[in-house]
């Protein structure tokens, strides 16, 4: 049975993925979602109430439920990381979701509200920051670092003794080599290699996808 409630913030495809998740490998049970007035279009999603996440706790008491938000990397993952801080203003401790199907290390230190999917491999002394998103089949080698509000898409390998900057992306089959720092803010396109450092606020892609990257990485930037 179980143990704890928990309210989704987010109507998307995550969101949806999201409950599937909980309410069949995890001790949660999902009751509802939650959305921002603007952006509230529908009363239901497959059976459950979508309520405003501004009134949220008002239906769904932060005494009795928890909250993950189900938002992928929008703005540089600053617009999950917002509506996570907000939840947390509003008294909700923040849920996290580590896959049955997902190898961490013991000694693996995770942060909160991190969602790790199936066939992660997590190595020996790694750490997570806060509001991590490893999507599926990535592999992150030992005595690394992923900080606050990474999103890791699939199939990726950071290598060991690697620091991910707060609110990067990583694209598709993305690779890190040993001993490399990469800078806050860097988008990493599908397909890139990355051998040194990297600056804070970088774009990197691979040649023949200069152009999609590009506009995406124009469309997720957040301006200082």
């Amino acid at each position: 049975m179980p143990n704890r409630k928990l309210v989704i913030v987010g109507d998307s495809a995550f969101a949806e993925i999201a409950r599937e998740y909980f309410d069949h490998d995890s001790d949660y049970e999902v009751v509802a979602h939650a959305v921002e007035e603007s952006y509230l279009k529908r009363p239901e999603l497959n059976g459950l109430p979508v309520v405003p996440f501004e009134s949220v706790e008002r239906q769904f008491a932060p005494a009795e439920h928890d909250i993950y938000v189900a938002v992928t990397y929008g703005q540089l993952n600053r617009l999950r990381t917002r509506l996570a801080g907000a939840a947390k203003g509003k008294g909700y401790a923040l849920a996290s979701y580590v896959s049955s199907r997902a190898f961490i290390w013991r000694n693996v230190d995770l942060g909160e509200h991190v969602f790790i999917f199936e066939d992660n491999t997590v190595q020996p002394f790694v750490r997570l920051g806060d509001n991590v998103v490893l999507w599926s089949g990535n592999h992150i080698g030992h005595h690394s670092v992923v900080r606050e509000n990474v999103f890791v898409s699939s199939h990726v390998v950071i290598s060991g003794f690697c620091d991910i900057g707060a609110n990067s992306f990583l694209g598709v089959n993305a690779t890190i080599a040993n001993n490399v720092t990469l800078g806050a803010d860097n988008w990493l396109g599908p397909n890139t290699t990355i051998m040194k450092d990297t600056e804070p606020g970088a774009l990197f892609k691979a040649e023949h996808d200069a152009a999609a990257a590009v506009s995406a990485y124009r469309f997720f930037k957040v301006s200082a």
